[in-house]
C-alpha cells in the first residue's frame, strides 16, 4: 500500500526529517520544565493573593492547572513519541490514541478557560455595579466544573468517533470559542471607550468619585491583561487549528505531517507564556510571585551559608 494511504495511527513519524525531531525534542524538553514550574508558582501566587476576587481566582486556577497538565503529562508523552519517530519505530495506534485524548483534555480545558476569563472580564466591565451579584463563587465553580466535564467528553469522543469526524467536532468547537471571544473583546473595547469618555467628562465637571475612577481603571488593566492571554493563545493555537482543519477536509499529507510537530510545540509554548503574562500584566499576581522568588532566594542563600 502507498505510504500516503497508511493508517492515521502512524502519525507523522514517517514524513518528518531527522532535524525536525531533534529540534522539537529540545524545545519540548525545555517547555515541559518551564510550563510545569512557572504554573506551579503561579498557582501558589494566585492562592496567596488576597486582593484577587475569589471568582477570578477560581477561573485563573483552572487555567493554570490545565497548563500544569501540559507540562507534566503532554510534554513528556510527546517527547517519547518524537523519540520513537527519530528511531523510525512509530508508536502503536492505542498509544497515539491515549496521547490525543490527553492533549484534547488539557488543551480544551485551557481553551475554554481563556474564553471564560474573557467573558468574566466583559461582565466586570459592562455590569461593574452588579458584577458581584451576577458572578458568584458558586457560579464560577459550576462553570469550571462544566469546562472540565466538556473537555473530558470531547477527549473521550476519540474512542468511538472516526479521526476525521472527531477533528471536525474540535474545529467547530474552536471556531465557536474564537468567534465568541473575539465578539467579547470587541464589546470590551467599546465598553472601555464609552466609560472612559464618561469618566473624562465627569472629571472635568468634578463629578466622578476617585474610588470609582480607580476601580474602573483596575478593571481596564485586568481586561487588557486577559486580552494578552487570549492574543498569545490565538497565535499559539491557530497553526494547529489550521492543520487539523486541513486533515479533516483533505486527509493526511506529507506537508501537513511535517507541519504538525511544530504546531504541537507551539501549542505547548502557550502553557509557558500564560504565567509570564499573569506576572507582566496583573499587578497583584506579579507582586505575589516576586515575594515567592525572594523567599526562595533567601532560603537558598541561608542553606548555602
Amino acid at each position: 500500500m502507498d505510504d500516503m494511504k497508511k493508517s492515521s495511527c502512524e502519525v507523522f513519524a514517517q514524513y518528518s526529517s531527522y532535524w525536525t525531531f531533534i529540534a522539537n525534542c529540545v524545545f519540548n524538553g525545555f517547555l515541559s520544565y518551564t510550563a510545569t514550574m512557572l504554573n506551579i508558582v503561579t498557582i501558589y501566587a494566585i492562592r496567596k493573593t488576597s486582593s484577587l476576587p475569589e471568582t477570578s481566582k477560581t477561573l485563573l486556577l483552572s487555567l493554570a492547572v490545565s497548563d500544569v497538565g501540559v507540562g507534566l503529562l503532554i510534554e513528556p508523552f510527546y517527547i517519547s513519541l518524537l523519540v520513537k519517530g527519530l528511531q523510525q519505530s512509530p508508536s502503536g495506534c492505542s498509544t497515539n490514541k491515549v496521547f490525543e485524548i490527553i492533549v484534547v483534555l488539557f488543551s480544551t480545558a485551557s481553551f475554554w478557560g481563556v474564553v471564560t476569563i474573557s467573558i468574566d472580564r466583559f461582565l466586570a466591565l459592562h455590569f461593574h455595579l452588579r458584577y458581584q451579584e451576577l458572578v458568584t463563587q458558586k457560579r464560577a465553580v459550576a462553570v469550571v466544573i462544566s469546562i472540565w466535564l466538556l473537555s473530558t467528553f470531547l477527549s473521550s469522543m476519540k474512542l468511538w468517533l472516526p479521526p476525521n469526524t472527531h477533528s471536525l467536532f474540535l474545529c467547530i468547537g474552536t471556531v465557536i470559542g474564537l468567534l465568541l471571544t473575539t465578539l467579547v473583546y470587541i464589546r470590551i473595547y467599546l465598553t472601555v471607550r464609552r466609560h472612559k469618555n464618561q469618566i473624562q467628562v465627569q472629571q472635568v465637571q468634578n463629578a466622578a468619585p476617585n474610588g470609582e475612577i480607580a476601580n474602573f481603571a483596575s478593571l481596564i488593566k485586568s481586561a487588557i491583561g486577559t486580552f494578552y492571554v487570549y492574543l498569545v493563545f490565538l497565535v499559539c493555537y491557530l497553526p494547529i487549528f489550521i492543520c487539523f482543519t486541513a486533515i479533516a477536509i483533505y486527509g493526511q499529507s506529507v506537508a501537513l505531517n511535517i507541519f504538525l510537530p511544530f504546531s504541537c510545540t507551539l501549542v505547548s509554548l502557550n502553557s509557558s507564556l500564560n504565567p509570564v503574562i499573569y506576572c507582566w500584566k496583573m499587578k497583584h499576581i506579579r507582586h505575589a510571585i516576586m515575594n515567592i522568588l525572594r523567599k526562595m532566594s533567601w532560603l537558598r542563600d541561608r542553606a548555602a551559608h
